[in-house]
């Protein structure tokens, strides 16, 4: 990949579905807590704003008024990206994993494939993965392609090539779940080869190497970068992450230590070929 001049993209992951409070007191799980952390993080820097929702204990949710609720509450404070992920958790139906679709965000996600999810398995049919594409095609929202190894990767692409995806294809590359490919800069490679020049990558890494994969990222000329307590419950080794802001001010950080400007909200739209 030659080098990248443009401004970094930073995508804030607020909540999942995978991470609880005893893995960190912080993580916000109601609508009014997850809006707050995202307009705190927005405040520091993300422009995207990667989205699950939970019941008030802290069980991931796929009730659709949720969604609605924390994006009103979202959009009634600041200006960043929506994105709502289709992944939602391991034991939901693909019915149940879509319905942020209605909420209108600006941005879904959508996995381009099935794969091990430490002891579980995380499946997505083909046939639903297109389904999906289809339905936020229709509804005019954008689409970020979830990828979790190599051959997921190759998936989105052919469906760039297919018509089923339109272009610019914009494609997240995850590292470090168990079960998906590991965070290591040979994975970055393979990840990146399949794709096409023009593609909009971001890079997220789960656990422990965070740091590192966002940095190697940056250095690479990734287009985007993603934190956030999704991905990483520690600021730094021993230390907890206060919250999704925090994490952005480091990425934001990291970036300008490497040289790189992040994106402002216009700037995203623009590298993100929004509207």
């Amino acid at each position: 990949m030659a080098w990248n001049s443009d401004p970094a993209v930073v995508t804030v992951a607020i909540t999942g579905a995978d991470v609880f409070r005893e893995n960190n007191p912080n993580i916000p799980y109601t609508t009014a807590e997850i809006a707050e952390s995202t307009i705190e993080a927005c405040g520091a820097g993300a422009t995207v704003a990667h989205l699950h929702v939970r019941e008030d204990d802290g069980t991931p949710s796929g009730r659709p008024e949720l969604f609605v609720d924390a994006i009103d509450r979202i959009r009634a404070g600041c200006d960043v990206l929506t994105m709502v992920s289709t992944g939602g958790a391991n034991d939901m139906t693909i019915e149940e994993r879509t319905t942020g679709l209605e909420a209108k965000p600006d941005i879904s996600g959508v996995e381009s494939g099935s794969m091990n999810f430490g002891d579980e398995t995380f499946i997505t049919p083909p046939p639903a993965g297109r389904g999906i594409v289809e339905r936020a095609t229709s509804m005019g929202i954008a689409l970020e392609v979830e990828t979790f190894d190599v051959g997921h990767v190759v998936s989105a692409v052919r469906w760039l090539e297919e018509g089923i995806l339109k272009p610019p294809l914009r494609i997240n590359l995850v590292f470090g779940v168990p079960g998906g490919i590991d965070a290591t800069p040979e994975a970055l490679d393979a990840m990146l080869r399949p794709l096409p020049p023009d593609a909009f990558w971001t890079v997220t890494c789960i656990g422990r190497h965070h740091r590192r994969m966002l940095g190697l990222a940056l250095l690479k000329g990734a287009p985007g970068i993603r934190t956030g307590l999704e991905d990483v419950a520690y600021l730094s080794k021993g230390v907890l992450a206060p919250s999704n802001a925090a994490l952005v001010q480091m990425a934001v950080g990291m970036a300008g230590d490497l040289g790189r400007e992040v994106a402002t909200q216009e700037q995203t739209r623009e590298l993100l070929r929004l509207g």
